[in-house]
């Protein structure tokens, strides 16, 4: 290992606010499959395994961590608020601003592709890092790492991101999506001038979904809503 790369996995550790006693783990974590393709090493393994156990342990403390700063919320809002925390976009961000990317080993064609500042594999490498903590140190220091992470989300958004309507969610998750914003029409109007029923449909991401409400608004919210769970069904809109 060079002394440069040895400084900056120091550094990485200071921000993260933990020492590995395992640097084995801490390399690992930091291996890309691609990377690993291309050493004639059969020693050498890639950090899928850890991201597979880190992307439970980051779900695990979130959702304990939004128990408690939010006992007024039900299941559907815990689970919602926790699916826009927990996701490859917020991940990807807190490993730019640990600056965990230029660390992850790559093999050529990542490089050249500039994988290093790739959602997919800085989210990836996040949870790998997060499920070496967890390994090295256990539960609770990797309690301690997450909560440190995500700290200025979970104040913030686990208090306001659940208060927005379904259209405004839709159209987030349309562009954490990277597609066009949710086309609305009102397709039908029934009933008798004082007790109107609206119909609307939404398409997005190409789906369509379809509400009702006895307003335009309504129905929109209602399209919106049924187009969140059939893209998420996770998300649990209610």
């Amino acid at each position: 290992m060079t002394i440069d790369r040895k400084e900056r996995e120091m550094e990485l550790q200071k921000r993260l606010a933990y020492s590995f006693r395992q640097p084995a783990l801490l390399a690992e974590a930091l291996r890309h499959r691609s990377y690993v393709n291309e050493q004639n090493d059969g020693r050498l393994t890639d950090n899928e395994k850890l991201e597979f156990l880190g992307d439970a342990v980051i779900n695990l403390v979130v959702g304990h961590l939004l128990m408690q700063k939010c006992p007024q919320f039900k299941e559907g809002d815990l689970s919602r608020v926790r699916a826009n925390l927990v996701n490859e976009s917020r991940l990807s961000a807190i490993a730019r601003q640990i600056k965990l990317g230029p660390l992850i080993k790559l093999g050529k064609g990542e490089t050249l592709s500039h994988g290093h500042d790739k959602d997919s594999i800085l989210a990836d490498a996040l949870e790998a890092l997060i499920a070496a903590v967890y390994l090295d140190g256990g539960f609770e220091a990797a309690f301690q790492a997450v909560a440190r992470l995500f700290n200025d989300y979970l104040e913030y958004q686990a208090l306001t991101r659940v208060n927005l309507d379904y259209k405004s969610r839709l159209q987030e998750m349309a562009q954490n999506r990277k597609q066009d914003v949710p086309a609305y029409r009102i397709v039908s109007e029934l009933g008798p001038d004082h007790a109107k029923v609206f119909r609307a449909e939404v398409k997005v991401a190409g789906i369509r979904a379809f509400g009702e409400g006895k307003s335009k608004k309504a129905a929109q919210q209602n399209a919106a809503r049924q187009a969140l769970n059939m893209l998420d069904p996770d998300l649990n809109a209610q």
